[in-house]
């Protein structure tokens, strides 16, 4: 499947295909473990090009799609992305390297360190005009008018998102930690390559994001500190996963608190349970007219399916696991 378009999509808005085939060659960049990464030199090219020429500037009302991968990200922004009015960019990472330089966590664009907290203070006024630009060439390639920007990770850089796009709304979708871990145990078995450069799977090549997570995040909180003598036994794929999903969620729910008007934490669970109520909600939320093509897509598209059993964690993990199901309403 190509760009997240399918039969069912093309059934029911085929001009939509058009934003997405634009997003998907030349505004999103191809990872690590994808194929076609070939096209980066040339997006990266489109990148310094729009960085140069004039660009009627148009209002950027942003919606980003945050949490954790493997939680129906992906999902929902193919959902949103039929709306008329939408131009849908599915994890951009080459935008916000370009724009950033220092953003990439997994080292699919760079051997330059990333890093995964940014704030006010990490963007610049040339940085600023770069991200706009980039939306403004989006926006008019594809003729679009709002932009749905899923992209789970700037999660923790929300303060940097408010300064450049103070009126972007953030939409953070939650799921059950045992869906979410063991789904990305089972990704980074099923996509992950080794080649002369190293391993690179969803810990980013040799480990990148892992070691990035924690630097950034849990060695610097004290909620993990009982943790730290731990963290070299976190060697399998789930303790590693539960340990992104408890700090993105803790970030979720306390963001969620501070910014109660821009931000609307949902649970995957609910979403796919009672499909119209909450796209029809969301869609209230971030200021988009009401689509009944996107209702009906949505309903067609989303399916519950039976939880999985918890995971075996390592012991040092259980208590913070469970008091973050606990606090998600799970």
């Amino acid at each position: 499947m190509v760009a997240q378009i399918d039969r069912k999509f093309f059934a029911a808005r085929p001009w939509k295909i058009w934003p997405r085939l634009v997003a998907y060659t030349l505004f999103e960049g191809r990872p690590l473990t994808t194929r076609g990464r070939w096209i980066n030199p040339l997006v990266f090219a489109g990148y310094r090009f729009w960085s140069l020429v004039p660009i009627s500037p148009r209002e950027v009302r942003p919606i980003f799609i945050l949490g954790t991968g493997r939680s129906g990200t992906t999902v929902l922004g193919s959902v949103l992305s039929l709306h008329r009015d939408v131009g849908y960019l599915n994890e951009p990472k080459a935008l916000w390297q370009a724009a950033l330089g220092d953003d990439d966590l997994i080292g699919s664009y760079t051997r330059k360190p990333g890093r995964y907290r940014m704030g006010r203070g990490d963007v610049t006024a040339r940085k600023r005009r770069r991200l706009h630009r980039f939306y403004n060439a989006f926006l008019g390639m594809s003729g679009s008018r709002r932009i749905v920007d899923k992209y789970p990770e700037l999660l923790f850089r929300t303060d940097l998102l408010d300064q450049v796009f103070p009126n972007a709304r953030k939409i953070i979708l939650a799921r059950h930690g045992a869906e979410t871990c063991q789904s990305i145990r089972d990704w980074s078995a099923e996509n992950g390559q080794t080649d002369d450069a190293g391993t690179a799977d969803w810990w980013g090549l040799n480990d990148r994001k892992w070691h990035l997570l924690l630097r950034d995040v849990i060695k610097p909180d004290p909620a993990f500190s009982d943790l730290l003598p731990s963290l070299g036994y976190f060697n399998t794929g789930v303790d590693r996963a539960a340990l992104e999903w408890i700090a993105s969620m803790r970030e979720a729910l306390r963001l969620a608190q501070a910014d109660r008007s821009g931000t609307l934490l949902l649970r995957y669970e609910d979403l796919v349970e009672r499909p119209e109520e909450i796209i029809a909600g969301i869609c209230d939320f971030c200021g988009l007219d009401q689509d009944e093509s996107v209702l009906a897509y949505a309903t067609e598209t989303l399916a519950s399916r039976p939880p999985r059993t918890a995971p075996p964690l390592h012991p040092s993990l259980r208590p913070l696991f469970q008091q973050t199901l606990d606090d998600l309403g799970y």
